[in-house]
C-alpha cells in the first residue's frame, strides 16, 4: 500500500510517498526557516503564506501521478493553525477529486514511527518487518520543540501515554536559552555546537544547573531550568566565548540527563525490550550518545537526524500502521489536538 502524506504543522512544507509504512519512495521538504531569521523566531503568517506558495510544487515533486498511490495522509495537529489548514485543505481536495481514502494524523505521535522506516534499518535488504527489529513492549520518547512525551508501546498499534510536558518542553528550553546566550533563533543546534567547544572542567564557568523533576513521575518541566540559566547568567558581567560555551555545555547536560533518566525509569518499570527516540531534539548527538550507553540493557532505536525534524514520511508510516480512514468532510485542522490518552 502506497500512501501520499502531507505535513505542514510549522514552517516546513513536506510531502512523501511511503510503501507499507516502511519503504520511502519519495521525501520532499521545503522550509521557510531562512525567512524567519530576522524575526528571531517563526512568524505564523509568513510560514502559512510560504506554504501556500510551495505546497503544489512540493506535492508534484513527491508524487507526479496520484494514480500511483492508494491513500492520502495528512497532519491535522498539533501546530500552527494557518499552516495546518494549508496541508489539511490540500489533502481533502485530493481525496475529494480522486475518491481515495484520507487518514488524519497526529504529528507528535507520528514522530515515533520514523523508527519504522527502511532508512533506519541496519540491513534493510534482509529485514522483512520492523516488528522483528523493535521488541515490545517498548518505551517511546518523543522530544521536540513543543512536546516532551513518554509512551508505552505494547505493539505497533497499541500506545499508552505515560507522561509529558507540564510547561516548557525540552526543545523550547533549548531555543529560549540559546537566545539568552546570543544564538538568536538557532536553538539546540547552536547549543550543541558551543557545548562541543567547552573545555571541561572550565575555570571560566563553574555554573551548575538543576535537573528538574527527577522524581517518580513521567512528566517533564523545563521552565525552572530556563529560569536557573537566566539567574546564573546575570551573575557574570562579561560573557566571553569560554563562558558561553560553558553554559551551553551545562544546559545540554541538564536537559539530556533528565530525558535519559526519566526514559530509563519508564523502561525499567514496564520491563521494556526497546527504547525508541524521536522528534527534533533526537537529532542532538549528546542525547544519542547517552542513550547508546543503554544498548546492553535495551534495544535502542533512533531515526537518522534528517527524519527527526518535521517530515511527511513519518506521517505516512503512522497512517499505515495505526491510522484510520475518515470521511474527508469530518477532517479539520486541530492545532491543540491532544497527545495524551
Amino acid at each position: 500500500m502506497k500512501i501520499l502524506a502531507i505535513e505542514t504543522s510549522c514552517d516546513e512544507t513536506a510531502a512523501a510517498v511511503v510503501e507499507n509504512g516502511t519503504k520511502i519512495i519519495s521525501n520532499v521538504i521545503a522550509s521557510s526557516a531562512e525567512m524567519h531569521k530576522k524575526y528571531g523566531g517563526i512568524v505564523p503568517e509568513i510560514a502559512a503564506r510560504e506554504q501556500l506558495r510551495c505546497v503544489i510544487p512540493v506535492l508534484t515533486e513527491a508524487c507526479p501521478s496520484l494514480t500511483t498511490v492508494d491513500a492520502i495522509a495528512v497532519a491535522i495537529g498539533p501546530g500552527l493553525v494557518g499552516s495546518l489548514l494549508i496541508g489539511v485543505e490540500t489533502a481533502k481536495t485530493i481525496a475529494f477529486a480522486t475518491g481515495k481514502p484520507i487518514i488524519p494524523v497526529d504529528h507528535v505521535l507520528a514522530h515515533m514511527y520514523a523508527n519504522f522506516l527502511d532508512s533506519n534499518r541496519e540491513n534493510s535488504s534482509r529485514a522483512q518487518s520492523r516488528d522483528n527489529l523493535i521488541g515490545f513492549p517498548a518505551i517511546s520518547l518523543v522530544v521536540s520543540g513543543g512536546h516532551t512525551e513518554l509512551y508505552l508501546m505494547k505493539s505497533v498499534k497499541e500506545l499508552t501515554w505515560l507522561g509529558g510536558t507540564l510547561d516548557d518542553a525540552a526543545g523550547e528550553c533549548f531555543d529560549k536559552t540559546a537566545r539568552l546566550l546570543g544564538f538568536e533563533n538557532r536553538g539546540g543546534v547552536a547549543i550543541e555546537e558551543a557545548a562541543k567547544k567547552c573545555k571541561v572542567p572550565s575555570a571560566k564557568c563553574k555554573v551548575k544547573l538543576p535537573r528538574p523533576m527527577l522524581d517518580d513521575s513521567f512528566n517533564f518541566s523545563f521552565s525552572g531550568l530556563k529560569t536557573a540559566v537566566l539567574r546564573e547568567w546575570k551573575k557574570y558581567e562579561q560573557h566571553d566565548e569560554a563562558l558561553i560555551n560553558g553554559f551551553a555545555y551545562e544546559i545540554q547536560e541538564a536537559i539530556t540527563d533528565v530525558l535519559v533518566k526519566k526514559t530509563l525509569r519508564a523502561a525499567q518499570k514496564h520491563q521494556a525490550k526497546s527504547i525508541l527516540l524521536s522528534g527534533g531534539v533526537a537529532a542532538n548527538s549528546r542525547l544519542r550518545e547517552k542513550f547508546s550507553i543503554l544498548h546492553s540493557q535495551f534495544s535502542i532505536h533512533v531515526p537518522p537526524a534528517q527524519l527527526c525534524t518535521d517530515n511527511a514520511v513519518a506521517i505516512a508510516s503512522y497512517a499505515f500502521f495505526r491510522g484510520e480512514p475518515t470521511d474527508w468532510h469530518e477532517i479539520t485542522a486541530v492545532p491543540d489536538v491532544s497527545v495524551e490518552f
